[in-house]
């Protein structure tokens, strides 16, 4: 049994893992070529090494030509979301890693990408909390959702609030 200091100790310590990852993910949502969403992702294993890098975009090999994202329709049914790029830039078993996303949002992800996840194996989904962006409205229904699938499944998920990734 684990002293009180040392339960504290232990989630300070997860606390700054998980802020460093979401910084790191939220660097690399800037790869992203679409102009109006910026997502990046993060899988990392147990041992807090990273296992796989994801942004949004289009697929491999595909036009990354700015009209393309230009048309909301087209960019729709040809984006890959960061997190399921990172899921398919792994090249190992997924079982009981994390996987940290950035931009801020109602929920860590959507719920397509909820169900990836799930059946990927990850155990712990971490983001952050944010209700007043444009982007984070228009993506409410889907996090929304996407938290009922974790719960469910019994997916650890930890949000932060923005002021936390910015100290």
């Amino acid at each position: 049994m684990s002293t009180f200091a040392e339960r504290l100790s232990m989630a300070e310590s997860e606390r700054k893992w998980d802020l460093r990852y979401l910084h790191l993910a939220r660097h690399i949502s800037l790869w992203s070529k679409d102009p109006s969403t910026k997502v990046g992702a993060v899988i990392v294993r147990p041992d807090r090494t990273v296992a796989a890098l994801g942004y949004n975009g289009f697929p491999r090999g595909c036009s990354d030509d700015a009209r393309l994202y230009n048309d909301r329709e087209t960019k729709l049914s040809r984006v890959v979301h960061a997190e399921m790029n990172a899921i398919l830039s792994a090249r190992e078993p997924l079982h009981g890693h994390t996987i940290y996303v950035w931009p801020p949002s109602y929920g860590p992800t959507c719920d397509r990408c909820a169900a990836h996840i799930i059946q990927a194996g990850i155990g712990r989904v971490v983001g952050v909390k944010e209700t007043m962006s444009e982007l984070s409205e228009r993506w409410k229904a889907a996090c929304q959702e996407a938290l009922k699938l974790y719960e469910e499944a019994g997916i650890t998920v930890a949000m932060y609030a923005e002021s936390d990734v910015y100290e």
